[in-house]
């Protein structure tokens, strides 16, 4: 059995964590791999030889990504020359859809199988893109159900790998453990604030957030509230607005899943978030808020009915989403006061689309690539 060569590329960390699992996965099968392509220092410990820093693909905002264009370019050229004289068996890209995109058209094009991992949101807008997707991609491997859902109705050969996070968070989480290690009490009922990690998310949901407990103290006098900070300067950003507040409010650095572990429920801002407090099984509230001219270009653009990722997988509307001027204090904090005392029709659910995602994402999609390969030697055989 000759041995095989592999080409991965990831732009930021969150790629660095699925390859790593998906590289560890493959090597338990065929130990005989060889790793090539530019990934960070998990995929390095992995087995990668990286052709460059993966620091230099991970741009973030528009007018950093304009500055940076011609370097971006030039290296996906560079890195496609390279890996065509390569010959690796497969090429997967992992996320980072606007460099890995190109890079696996033009690979495809010079008879490289080629595998995307981890779906963009052409589901959701600029659908179009999935066309780019079919003629790019010999096999999407994706998250979530429904995104494989859509793939199959537009012909693009597609597997449903699950989630590592959902592998990674167990099934039934112990509150009282988690209260112990924070130092809370085990008896008041504890509400998680979660407004964003970036700058702008904490400057838009961070006020409002903070209104809302105070709402909700009124309501349920015991509540105590837990908020963990993304880094030093978001936690800087909301100790200027807790000035002049009296709130019973923990401040964590970082430690989201803990603050989730001991909560009763959650305002949370919408993104990944989300998932992470539905595989916790703690009922949510989202809101969430943009620019207005970004909100009404949105509302033009984005094909999907719901914003939550618990919602997209359910297909229903089981978690409340408050958007832009509907998110008001009042109607959040009423909403929440309604989950401390019966979140069960949300939790319930969300235990069902956790064991739905445990999948074993890495094991599944190292499957995918195996058996692509397979294929991939009986045609040329």
């Amino acid at each position: 059995m000759k041995r095989l060569r592999i080409a991965l590329v990831a732009g930021e960390a969150s790629g660095d964590i699925l390859g790593a699992g998906l590289m560890r996965s493959i090597a338990a099968v065929r130990p005989d791999v060889e790793f090539i392509g530019v990934g960070g220092a998990r995929m390095e410990a992995a087995g990668l030889a990286s052709l460059f820093p993966m620091e230099r693909l991970s741009v973030m905002g528009l007018v950093e990504v304009i500055g940076r264009l011609p370097e971006l370019l030039s290296r996906r050229r560079r890195l496609a020359a390279t890996l065509i004289e390569a010959q690796p068996d497969v090429f997967i890209g992992i996320d980072a859809p606007d460099f890995n995109l190109g890079l696996e058209l033009t690979l495809r094009q010079a008879g490289i199988r080629t595998v995307h991992y981890v779906s963009p949101s052409v589901w959701a807008w600029r659908q179009k893109r999935v066309l780019k997707m079919r003629a790019a991609c010999d096999l999407v491997l994706t998250l979530f159900p429904f995104e494989a859902r859509f793939y199959e109705t537009h012909g693009v050969p597609v597997r449903f790998v699950g989630h590592p996070l959902a592998d990674d968070v167990p099934l039934a989480i112990d509150r009282a453990e988690a209260r112990d290690q924070l130092g809370m009490p085990t008896d008041e009922p504890v509400v998680a604030l979660m407004p964003g990690s970036r700058e702008g998310e904490v400057a838009r949901l961070g006020t409002l957030f903070l209104d809302t407990a105070e709402r909700l103290r009124a309501l349920r006098p015991g509540v105590r509230f837990v908020l963990p900070c993304a880094n030093p300067q978001r936690r800087e950003q909301i100790e200027a607005m807790l000035v002049h507040r009296e709130l019973p409010l923990m401040l964590l650095d970082g430690r989201s899943h803990d603050a989730l572990a001991a909560c009763d429920a959650v305002l949370i801002a919408s993104g990944t978030a989300t998932l992470e407090a539905l595989l916790f099984k703690r009922p949510m509230v989202v809101a969430y808020r943009v620019a207005p001219l970004t909100y009404r270009i949105l509302r033009r653009l984005v094909r999907s009915p719901f914003v939550s990722l618990p919602n997209l997988l359910a297909g229903t509307p089981l978690v409340p989403e408050l958007l832009q001027e509907a998110a008001q204090p009042d109607e959040m904090s009423s909403l929440l006061a309604g989950l401390l005392q019966g979140g069960e029709v949300q939790t319930e659910r969300f235990d069902e689309i956790h064991r739905m995602l445990r999948r074993g994402a890495s094991d599944e999609a190292a499957a995918g690539v195996l058996e692509l390969i397979g294929a991939n030697h009986a045609a040329r055989a």
